[in-house]
């Protein structure tokens, strides 16, 4: 596995340690990471830290060119907040660990030009298929449903 789709994956999985829900994210600028996190809406009390706002506040203020030279790399499909972010600093190229459990923007990522890479991850995709059927009205309220 590639290892920065790993560095997301632990992500994910120290959220879920820390009672939150299992979505990590990774920037990674010239084959360094810059900026990681994971959902931390339940453990910060946050309407908007999902997995890659929080790898964007992590990487912090960087010059544009450095976004627009970066690969973000999360384990779930970007909603449409996080699909916004990433389309607002101009991130060329997305890798996504799973769509299966919840399907984001993609096909907007796409029309604007941002390479999107899918891998149906089987680990990503139980940590999800897992934490949805244990904790379905956290999983409602974050995707606002």
């Amino acid at each position: 596995m590639d290892s920065f789709m790993q560095a997301a994956i632990e992500e994910a999985q120290l959220g879920l340690q820390e009672g939150g829900i299992p979505i990590g994210s990774v920037i990674v600028h010239q084959g360094r990471i810059i900026g990681r996190g994971h959902n931390r809406r339940v453990q910060n009390g946050s309407a908007i830290l999902h997995g890659e706002m929080d790898a964007f506040e992590d990487a912090g203020r960087q010059p544009a060119s450095v976004y627009r030279d970066a690969v973000l790399y999360t384990t779930l499909s970007p909603c449409p907040m996080c699909t916004g972010a990433i389309l607002l600093y101009g991130i060329p190229k997305v890798i996504i660990g799973e769509n299966q459990t919840f399907m984001g923007d993609e096909d907007l990522l796409r029309s604007r030009g941002v390479e999107v890479e899918v891998l149906q991850d089987p680990t990503c995709v139980a940590l999800m298929e897992s934490f949805i059927a244990a904790r379905p009205e956290l999983w409602n309220e974050d995707i606002g449903e």
